[in-house]
């Protein structure tokens, strides 16, 4: 057993990555994502059991996406001025709250509160995670802020087949299941915070001091501004993909769900490939020049894509995948140099915008591909990638030292 465990005293050495903790704030975010992602699996079950119009299932993801968005800087926020480390095992516990909740609620109100309280977990857990995950990277924070994606990442991705395998089957009570996936959350949680307490005393015995901004404050408005402009060029496109991609193929190729589902599958697996490289690649050669490939580099295979063979549809939803998955570590590693300090309002910021804008853009996508086509919908929003343009504005590695 070495120090960097959970548990025990933070090392000495304040380079060194502290991957026990990486990893267990990354399975964290694993069971995280894997919970909230069980919402949707409902929606047939409670639609006929209650007896929903479509709005009203409309108006749980709208509670749900509130709550998991517009909270999240606000926690950041007060977070980062009276750090509280004990709010991640009550963030998973909010969530267990709502699974249960939602598992045995008798009325439509308290479907509503259960939605609430799951995406309550949410806003809570990103911010501190974030700190945490910041805290554990010594000085390799692209390879830590991957790490800490990509659990959730595998976590969305695995909960639709749970849902699949058990939910679906077992009925709507089944999903009080997944409330004991909280709990040993909530207990490796527990060990992760008395971890940080434990590692904030020691940097305040070292006289740690966060790094002092050397931009203008006008520079990093602007600077922050530009990256929430990518974050929404990015996501918007994620969007299209991952709730879309499948009747794209469907209409353009005839292919069959199970096909299309496949496809589907192997661009979730390179957008978690993507994940995973782009926060080590950053911290070698830089996450200005990580941004520069993910986002403008991506343009011209998301132009390509809607014009190709079925074969060369499929490649190249690969490499968008990976090249564009690698922009959001090093976007979140360089908002958080701009503002040092400012963690968990980073992380309550840009988690918060990429959860709301993704699902607007869903809603928005899904209402002009009724007016128009699935097709004119994927050649719009090939162009997206055009907005990587703005990175030439953001400042240069040297003016953040």
């Amino acid at each position: 057993m070495t120090d960097a465990t959970i548990g025990l005293s933070p090392s000495r050495d304040t380079a060194r990555t502290s991957f026990a903790i990486l990893g267990a704030i990354a399975s964290c975010h694993l069971m995280n994502d894997l919970m909230q992602s069980l919402l949707s699996a409902l929606y047939p079950m409670i639609k006929s059991e209650f007896a929903l119009a479509f709005w009203q299932i409309g108006l749980l993801t709208f509670c749900f996406q509130v709550t998991a968005s517009l909270l999240q800087p606000v926690v950041g926020m007060v977070t980062d001025k009276k750090p509280f480390p004990w709010t991640l095992p009550l963030g998973m516990a909010s969530t267990m709250v709502g699974l249960v909740t939602l598992a045995f609620a008798p009325s439509y109100g308290l479907l509503i509160c259960g939605a609430g309280l799951i995406g309550i977990g949410s806003s809570i857990f990103h911010p501190e995670a974030s700190r945490v995950t910041r805290a554990a990277a010594g000085t390799r924070f692209g390879l830590a802020q991957s790490v800490f994606q990509v659990g959730g990442n595998f976590g969305t991705a695995v909960g639709p087949l749970l849902a699949a395998f058990i939910v679906v089957p077992l009925g709507r009570h089944s999903v009080a299941a997944f409330a004991l996936v909280a709990l040993v959350g909530m207990i490796v949680l527990t060990g992760v915070s008395r971890w940080h307490v434990r590692e904030r005393v020691a940097a305040a015995r070292r006289k740690a001091k966060p790094r002092q901004n050397v931009l203008a404050p006008r520079r990093v408005a602007l600077s922050v501004t530009i990256l929430l402009v990518l974050v929404f060029s990015k996501q918007v496109y994620m969007a299209s993909m991952t709730n879309y991609f499948t009747f794209f193929l469907i209409d353009r190729f005839d292919l069959s769900t199970t096909g299309a589902q496949r496809m589907l599958f192997l661009f979730l697996a390179a957008v978690a490939a993507g994940t995973i490289i782009g926060g080590p690649v950053g911290d070698r050669i830089g996450r200005r020049t990580v941004i520069w490939v993910s986002i403008l580099g991506v343009l011209p295979f998301t132009l390509l894509l809607p014009y190709a063979n079925l074969f060369w549809t499929g490649v190249l939803s690969m490499v968008i995948g990976v090249i564009l998955a690698s922009a959001l570590p090093a976007i979140m590693v360089f908002a958080q140099d701009l503002m040092p300090g400012k963690v968990g309002t980073v992380a309550g910021l840009f988690f918060g915008a990429a959860f709301g804008i993704a699902g607007i853009a869903a809603a928005g996508i899904g209402a002009l591909a009724d007016v128009t086509s699935i097709r004119f919908v994927f050649e719009l929003c090939s162009a997206l990638p055009v907005f990587g343009l703005l990175t030439i504005f953001l400042p240069k590695r040297q003016e953040l030292i």
